[in-house]
C-alpha cells in the first residue's frame, strides 16, 4: 500500500466516524513518513470529536517522534482550544511552536489574536496583529483584517471595524468569492447596507461561478438590514438563473416573510418554489410551521409538522419545546386523540417529549376515557419525573 493510500484511508476512517479503525491503523504503520502523512488525519479526527484529552496525548506523541515540523497539527490544537472554549491554551501553543521553531501561517495569528481578545481584551488581539505585520514571511489577508474587525465589532468599536474590513476589501482576490461573503456579511451586523450592496456587485467580477451559498448570504444580509424589497430583487435574479432550484434560497426569503407576519406572500413563494421544482427541506417546513402556528393557522401547521417530522431521522433538525407544547396543548383543547397519539410516538422516538407535553397527553386519554399504558410506559423509558400533578393524572386512570 503507498503512502497516499494510506493517508485515503484514514480519512476515510475519520470521515465514517471509525476513530478506534484509524488509531490502529497508525499504530501499525512501519515508518515516519506514513505516520507523518496520517497523523495529521488522526489528530484532525480528534479535534472533530473535541476530544482534548485524546488529542492533547496524541500531540505530544506527534511531538517526540519528530513528526510536528509544520503548521498544521498546531493550528489544529488551537482550533480545538477555541471550539472548547479554553482560550488561554492558544498562547501556549505559540509558545511551543516559537521553541520548536515551527513557522507561523496565517491561521495561527488569525486564531492567537481571536483567543487573546476573548481572554485577555482588543490590546492583546492588536499586539498579535502588529506582530503579524512584522513578520515578514507571513501575508496579511482579508481574513486576518476580518478577524480583527470581528473582534471590534464584538467589542464595540465600530469606528475600528469599520477601518479593518475597507483595508480588508483591499485584500480580497480577484479570481476568489469567500472574502466577500464574510465581509458582507460583517458589514450587515454592522448596519452597513450601502457597502454590502457594493460588495455584492463586486463579486461579480470574480472568474468563479456565482453559487447558490453566495445568494443565501447576500439575501441574508438584505434581511437582516430590512430591506426586502432589495431581497426581492436579489431572489428574482438568482431564480431567473438558476437550473436547479435550490430550496435553501428560497427559504431565506419565506424565513423572513413569516416572521414579520406576511404569511401570503410566503405561502405564495412557497407554492412557487414547488412550481418550479424546488423540494423542501425540514428548513421550510420549520418555517412554515411555525409562522403557521403564530398566526394560528394550526391545520396548516399540524400539516407542516407532520411533513418536518418525517426527516426528523435525516437530518439534526429538532423543533423547540416551546412549539411542541403549543401542538399538544392544541390537541387537547380539540380532544384530537389520533392526531396526538402519532404526535407522542413521533417525539418519544425522536426524544423530545417533555412533562408538559405527557400531561396533556394524559389529559386526552382521560377525557376520551381511553387507557394510558403506552404514555405511561414512554414516560417511564424518557425518565419523567412523577410530581404531583402527573402523579394525579396517572392514577386517575385506575379509578
Amino acid at each position: 500500500m503507498s503512502a497516499a493510500d494510506h493517508v485515503s484511508k484514514m480519512e476515510l476512517l475519520i470521515k465514517v466516524g471509525d476513530l478506534a479503525a484509524a488509531e490502529q491503523h497508525f499504530k501499525l504503520l512501519p515508518t515516519s513518513a506514513l505516520r507523518r502523512g496520517a497523523g495529521f488525519h488522526l489528530l484532525h479526527g480528534y479535534v472533530q470529536e473535541r476530544n482534548t484529552e485524546k488529542a492533547e496525548a496524541f500531540m505530544s506523541k506527534l511531538t517526540g517522534l519528530g513528526l510536528t515540523l509544520s503548521p498544521y497539527p498546531f493550528t489544529e490544537m488551537m482550533k480545538l482550544y477555541m471550539a472548547t472554549s479554553k482560550y488561554e491554551k492558544v498562547p501556549l501553543v505559540i509558545e511551543q511552536m516559537t521553541r520548536n521553531k515551527i513557522p507561523k501561517n496565517a491561521l495561527s495569528y488569525n486564531l492567537w489574536m481571536d483567543a487573546c481578545a476573548r481572554s485577555s481584551g482588543v490590546a492583546e488581539a492588536e499586539a498579535v496583529y502588529t506582530e503579524m505585520v512584522r513578520e515578514e514571511n507571513v501575508k496579511v489577508g482579508w481574513s486576518t483584517l476580518s478577524t480583527l474587525a470581528d473582534i471590534y465589532i464584538k467589542a464595540g468599536l465600530v469606528e475600528k471595524a469599520v477601518v479593518a474590513l475597507k483595508t480588508a476589501e483591499t485584500k480580497l482576490s480577484d479570481s476568489k468569492r469567500l472574502g466577500y461573503s464574510f465581509l458582507m456579511t460583517q458589514y450587515a451586523s454592522l448596519n452597513r447596507k450601502v457597502e454590502v450592496l457594493r460588495l455584492w456587485e463586486a463579486s461579480k467580477a470574480v472568474g468563479e461561478k456565482i453559487t447558490c451559498a453566495n445568494y443565501m448570504c447576500v439575501l441574508s444580509c438584505l434581511v437582516k438590514l430590512g430591506d426586502l424589497c432589495q431581497a426581492e430583487r436579489v431572489f428574482m435574479e438568482w431564480e431567473s438563473n438558476c437550473k436547479n432550484y435550490d430550496i435553501r434560497v428560497s427559504n431565506v426569503l419565506l424565513g423572513a416573510y413569516m416572521r414579520i407576519g406576511w404569511v401570503d406572500k410566503a405561502e405564495s413563494l412557497h407554492l412557487r418554489s414547488l412550481e418550479k421544482g424546488g423540494r423542501p427541506n425540514y428548513k421550510t417546513w420549520e418555517i412554515l410551521m411555525e409562522g403557521w402556528l403564530r398566526s394560528n393557522n394550526m391545520v396548516k401547521a399540524i400539516d407542516a409538522m407532520k411533513k418536518g417530522f418525517a426527516m426528523l431521522k435525516d437530518c439534526h433538525w429538532r423543533p423547540s419545546q416551546h412549539v411542541l407544547v403549543a401542538f399538544a396543548e392544541y390537541f387537547e383543547k380539540h380532544g384530537n386523540l389520533e392526531d396526538a397519539n402519532k404526535f407522542i410516538a413521533d417525539i418519544h422516538r425522536a426524544g423530545l417529549a417533555s412533562s408538559p407535553i405527557y400531561k396533556s397527553l394524559l389529559r386526552i386519554r382521560l377525557s376520551a376515557k381511553k387507557p394510558a399504558h403506552d404514555i405511561i410506559e414512554m414516560m417511564d423509558k424518557d425518565k419523567i419525573e412523577m410530581y404531583d400533578e402527573i402523579s394525579t393524572l396517572v392514577r386517575a386512570f385506575d379509578k
